[in-house]
């Protein structure tokens, strides 16, 4: 008899562990879903801001625009040349050092690429 009531202890422990974890586990889940809720605000304000600062270069007279866009480091440079329009990149590109408009070519072309899958098209 003491047997079988140490095993009813051990069941109502186990039973209460187990309601605790999934208690833990809903918390956890509102929490990703509060996360993944606050990224996507960041996201879209970060977003929001870049697309302020295209429309600026965008403006700009093209030689003045290259100016900055020569100093500009690579990263920074193909987040805001892949946002704007290609006839107000072109002549910026136009007026930038040649070396810095081919780097950024580059760059923008390796961005450009569509991911190449494993298998052939057609069969």
């Amino acid at each position: 008899e003491s047997r079988e009531q140490e095993l009813q202890i051990r069941t109502g422990l186990l039973t209460a562990a187990e309601a605790r974890i999934d208690k833990k586990i809903e918390e956890l889940k509102v929490l990703r879903e509060t996360i993944n809720g606050l990224i996507k605000t960041f996201d879209a304000q970060q977003d929001a801001k870049l697309l302020s600062l295209v429309k600026i270069y965008e403006n700009m007279k093209p030689k003045e625009a290259a100016k900055i866009f020569e100093d500009m480091e690579m990263d920074i440079l193909l987040e805001v040349a892949e946002r704007m329009k290609e006839r107000k990149l072109s002549p910026i590109m136009a007026k930038m050092n040649p070396e810095k408009a081919r780097e950024m070519t580059v760059e923008l072309a390796r961005l450009r690429q569509l991911p190449r899958g494993g298998g052939q098209v057609g069969g």
